[in-house]
């Protein structure tokens, strides 16, 4: 948006804006490397055409609407096709091609009744197998082709939302059976892609290109990325998850083909990165044009960004592209950035300093941790103790925030919002502290483990074991268990082996990460329980699902190695 314009009120005049420019839209990559160009242009005309059927099917406008389809042309005209007639769209995913379906069903049934939904849209080729995973089955589940078509009834295709009106529900983090449904509203969606964008203005004759494969079901890839390409407005490279994961080298070809000039994605993809791209697949590569890699969604890994600095630095990327980033979906995404195009500060701090209501001491032999910035425009930081007091700096503690483009709260959840919603401030319930003007994050609230009454957080247990050989980076989780008549919590330590390790070597694997836990944090872990890869249960945007992957453990469903 240029100076002077007027401010957009909703996402169908942003989208009606970005129509304007030929040269800005959504280029969609397959697994096979081939990419069709979406100009917003089709967008806007699929959107409408979706539009009009979904008001001839008698959706209302402030109707909820569930979007169940892989990244592509259908999911994005969905989305936008909601929009424009005045409903409210939640994107959720699509069955994994891989895992259980028994769990998809339950997670996804659940965020259906969470949402509300009134209609629920699939791809053709998967509804009837939703309609069978899928509670309670009164809700139905439609392809688009099936609803009437468009009538000649006037239309509510105007975007005539106002910027309080909700603009999307974006399901939080959180356990598989209470997903927390967080509504956002146009002003708040549209406020964060302008903030984002302001990090990166269009200066010197450089036109910003994105690229990702992060989900859109998760605020990161639908906000961070296609909203603010929308805004901008853009162009953005697209691939589904899944190309990544089988074959992540392609994110970063297409970053180098494309001249994209942005990019995020999680630590645990960064590690993926350096595990699984092969030195071939990068011929020809150039990652010179990589301004911007942000680094966001879960734990930060100082060693994970040093490595992949170094390996990548030979294919033309630069170590302060790297941008430690922190958000949630509860704020529309975006809260701390680290300065753009500085290198990524971390610093080594006194394990047991960092407990709530200690003050950090740094040690060169400490704990590292990742400076995630300083609070974005718009946006305020405290870090508060168990009774709301306002800790001085170094101070651990819960971190809260307030902003221009927090959540309006939980739908239909009011005892869920006001427990973390407190005049104005959002309580994100991740532990941390400010040191030196910038925010470090060191746990999450509810995640602590507390042995012999020492706090113990889970990533420095975690982090422990990360150079152990055989050990996928980002691929433990620790937690904490009171079994039947113990007298005290036991850690329970879950680490993945890495692809093509033996798995008939899982009694040394334990042992040694057990010794490596004990000699960096002093704790004796329990049980070290080595699994398969990708075994661990993650949310949509890698995060660990600690309380899940204890529960499927003790029910005997956590995978083997």
């Amino acid at each position: 948006m240029t100076a002077g314009e007027p401010r957009l009120e909703n996402l169908g005049a942003a989208l009606e804006r970005a129509a304007l420019d030929p040269a800005a839209g959504v280029r969609l990559l397959d697994r096979r490397e081939h990419d069709t160009w979406m100009p917003w242009s089709e967008v806007l005309a699929g959107a409408q055409a979706v539009a009009a059927r979904l008001e001839a099917s008698g959706l209302e406008a402030g109707d909820r609407v569930g979007l169940i389809y892989p990244t592509g042309r259908e999911l994005i005209e969905g989305f936008f096709g909601a929009s424009l007639a005045g409903a409210v769209p939640a994107c959720l995913p699509p069955p994994p091609r891989f895992g259980s379906l028994k769990s998809y069903g339950a997670s996804t049934s659940a965020m259906l009744e969470a949402g509300d939904l009134r209609m629920v849209l699939a791809e053709s080729r998967s509804r009837k197998r939703l309609a069978e995973l899928l509670t309670p089955p009164q809700l139905g589940v439609r392809a688009l082709e099936e609803l009437p078509p468009a009538t000649d009834r006037s239309s509510r295709q105007s975007g005539a939302a106002t910027a309080d009106e909700p603009a999307l529900i974006q399901f939080s983090s959180g356990t598989a059976l209470a997903p927390k449904p967080a509504s956002l509203s146009h002003g708040s969606v549209l406020g964060q892609a302008r903030l984002l964008n302001s990090f990166w203005p269009e200066a010197e004759g450089v036109r910003h290109v994105g690229c990702s494969w992060l989900p859109l079901y998760h605020d990161m890839g639908l906000i961070g990325c296609l909203m603010t390409a929308l805004e901008r407005p853009g162009e953005l490279v697209l691939m589904p998850p899944e190309v990544f994961a089988a074959r992540p080298a392609i994110w970063l070809r297409a970053i180098s083909r494309f001249g994209a000039t942005i990019s995020p994605a999680t630590n645990f993809a960064y590690a993926y990165c350096l595990e699984a791209v092969r030195e071939e697949e990068l011929e020809g590569v150039d990652l010179s044009g990589w301004r911007v890699a942000l680094n966001g969604a879960e734990p930060i890994s100082a060693d994970v960004m040093r490595a992949f600095a170094e390996r990548f630095g030979r294919f033309g990327f630069r170590r302060e592209s790297l941008t430690p980033v922190y958000g949630l979906a509860e704020a529309a995404l975006a809260v701390t950035f680290s300065d753009v195009g500085r290198p990524f500060v971390s610093r080594r701090f006194e394990r047991s300093s960092l407990a709530p209501g200690r003050r950090v001491v740094e040690d060169p032999a400490g704990r590292e941790l990742v400076s995630v910035g300083r609070p974005v425009p718009g946006f305020e930081l405290a870090i508060r103790d168990r009774e709301l007091t306002d800790l001085d700096q170094g101070g651990v503690g819960r971190i809260w925030t307030r902003g221009s483009t927090l959540m309006d709260g939980y739908l239909g959840r009011r005892k869920a919002t006001r427990a973390v919603l407190r005049d104005g401030w959002l309580d994100t319930g991740d532990l941390g502290f400010i040191y030196r003007g910038e925010l470090y994050v060191c746990g999450r609230a509810k995640d602590v483990i507390i042995v012999r009454g020492r706090n113990h957080s889970p990533v420095e247990i975690e982090q422990a074991v990360e150079s152990v050989a055989g050990v996928r980076v980002g691929g433990a989780a620790a937690v904490g268990h009171f079994p039947e008549g113990s007298p005290r919590e036991q850690v329970l330590l879950f680490v993945e082996r890495m692809r093509g390790a033996r798995s008939d070597g899982c009694e040394n694997l334990a042992e040694e990460c057990r010794q490596a836990v004990l000699a960096q944090t002093g704790l004796d872990v329990d049980h070290v329980e080595v699994l398969a890869p990708d075994a661990l249960p993650r949310t949509s945007s890698g995060k660990l699902r600690r309380p899940e992957a204890l529960r499927r453990y003790l029910a005997g469903d956590l995978g083997s190695p």
